[in-house]
């Protein structure tokens, strides 16, 4: 018996923004760093666009794909890297989750992105802190984390706005 799968056109919109935000992940992976593992999360942007487009399955796909193929791109698969890159996928993930069972909460693409921005490093410091560097000193660094991921969270929500508002505009 063979069997066939036939890719539905909502499997190739997946696979398509999927394989924009590895790219983004890779190149965002060679820009250097004022602090260890802090990165603008340029990634998410993509991710967050898809939630406000297509909803929080998409998104959710788009955004754990991006790290798990995004990983064995850069050879980083099943090393400290990638735990904390998908401890931070799945608690930005989270959020857009309960966004979304929240009818009409109101809030928009910046909030959005500063709330996955947030949930994403508090994620990883635990992370972090957890398996890594179980030592209170850590604490001391958490408040320059934390408003790192204020500054890249605003600035990102404002560039999903953007984005979203031109792709609604053709859309339309």
């Amino acid at each position: 018996m063979q069997l066939t799968f036939k890719p539905s056109a909502e499997d190739h919109r997946v696979a398509k923004l999927a394989a924009l935000a590895i790219g983004i992940h890779v190149l965002e992976s060679m820009l250097p760093s004022f602090l260890p593992g802090v990165k603008p999360g340029l990634a998410n942007i993509i991710t967050l666009v898809v939630f406000l487009l297509y909803g929080f399955e998409l998104a959710a796909w788009v955004s754990l794909l991006r790290v798990l193929v995004g990983s064995l791109v850069l050879g980083t698969f099943l090393s400290p890297t990638f735990a904390l890159s998908l401890s931070g996928a799945i608690a930005s993930v989270l959020i857009l989750w309960l966004v979304s069972k929240v009818p009409k909460l109101g809030i928009g693409a910046v909030g959005l992105a500063i709330l996955m921005a947030m949930a994403h490093m508090s994620a990883q410091f635990f992370v972090v802190y957890g398996f890594f560097i179980p030592h209170e000193a850590i604490f001391d660094v958490l408040p320059v984390l934390m408003t790192a991921a204020l500054v890249f969270g605003l600035l990102n929500g404002v560039l999903s706005q953007k984005v979203y508002i031109k792709l609604t505009r053709k859309l339309c």
